[in-house]
């Protein structure tokens, strides 16, 4: 399994209530044999142009496992969901990777660093 980035730009008036929304999110990709790995609400932010007659757009991130199959149905789903202003699913930077779990073995180091000088 590959790994993905998703990001969706969810309809700003269901910024209230984004449950439904983000499940049937969900349901596609499980649908596609896919698995979430982290799922982070970025919240509702100004667009840079209007989609739809909108000027915001709530922000949703998910990095995903994908079997070499899956994007094309998952990008077929969203493509139809009245839910979604635009997606944009890709795949993901093995450099970030490796730098994210460089930065997680660093942070005892620093965090033992500021004890001592205690």
């Amino acid at each position: 399994m590959k790994q993905y980035e998703l990001t969706v730009m969810f309809h700003p008036d269901l910024e209230m209530n984004l449950t439904p929304a983000v499940d049937k999110v969900k349901k596609i990709i499980e649908s596609a044999d896919g698995k979430i790995v982290k799922e982070t609400n970025e919240g509702k932010k100004r667009m840079m142009y209007s989609i739809k007659g909108n000027d915001y757009a709530v922000y949703y991130y998910y990095e995903l496992e994908l079997p070499s199959t899956a994007p094309a149905k998952i990008s077929s789903a969203l493509n139809i969901t009245d839910e979604t202003l635009r997606y944009l699913l890709c795949a993901a930077d093995p450099r970030k990777a490796k730098y994210e779990a460089l930065k997680k073995s660093a942070e005892p180091e620093e965090e033992n660093a500021e004890k001592s000088e205690e």
